[in-house]
């Protein structure tokens, strides 16, 4: 399980999205991004999706969930 507690792209409210992981100043949930990545959807397209989701944060996301799947 990814602890994204200290990923800065991310946030999680308990009154919000029931307290899912959210794209920060968003309601889009993380989990929107793996399946939309899953389904075909371009880096591009899922921004064009999801307005108020930056760029920066999905590569922020992507690389966080990449180095949590290293072996320390």
């Amino acid at each position: 399980m990814i602890d994204w507690s200290v990923c800065p792209a991310v946030e999680r409210d308990s009154e919000r999205v029931s307290g899912s992981w959210v794209f920060r100043g968003t309601r889009v949930p993380v989990a929107a991004l793996f399946e939309n990545l899953e389904d075909g959807v371009q880096l591009t397209e899922f921004i064009e999706l999801f307005p108020g989701v930056s760029l920066h944060q999905v590569r922020t996301v992507l690389e966080y969930a990449a180095r949590s799947l290293e072996v320390a």
